[in-house]
């Protein structure tokens, strides 16, 4: 099954130090790699500032757009992995390895599956079995 592990941190205010920056980028590409040489990997990015995005809505057919993102939180999505697991337990694990996790947090959520038109909830009562 697969899971989108939606990493939420603090924006940064300021860059933070070199040596920081690469420490951290050394943690994420390892996590990576791990998830690459498991078979996991499906996919995932990094995202732009928050005051890059903009919101979408459709009101009696009209689109109307808002800069920035869909709520003000102190903690925004900066990214996101894609990867295979083969329950809830796994996916948690590898969320657990990034290293946004020590200082933020991993939303893990079931991809919902529409080829075979189970909801996320179904799926997992099935992998359960």
């Amino acid at each position: 099954m697969q899971y989108a592990l939606l990493i939420y941190t603090e924006e940064p205010t300021e860059a933070p130090p070199e040596e920081v920056m690469a420490a951290e980028m050394e943690a994420y590409n390892a996590f990576g790699q791990h998830i690459t040489d498991r078979g996991a990997m499906k996919g995932g990015e990094a995202l732009a500032s928050s005051s890059t995005a903009t919101t979408v809505r459709v009101r009696d057919g009209r689109t109307i757009t808002t800069d920035g993102p869909f709520a003000e939180t102190k903690e925004v999505l900066g990214g996101f992995y894609l990867v295979e697991a083969a329950d809830l337990d796994e996916a948690i694990g590898y969320a657990a390895m990034i290293p946004g996790a020590k200082h933020g947090s991993v939303e893990v959520r079931p991809v919902w599956d529409f080829a075979n038109a189970q909801s996320p909830a179904a799926a997992e009562a099935v992998a359960a079995d």
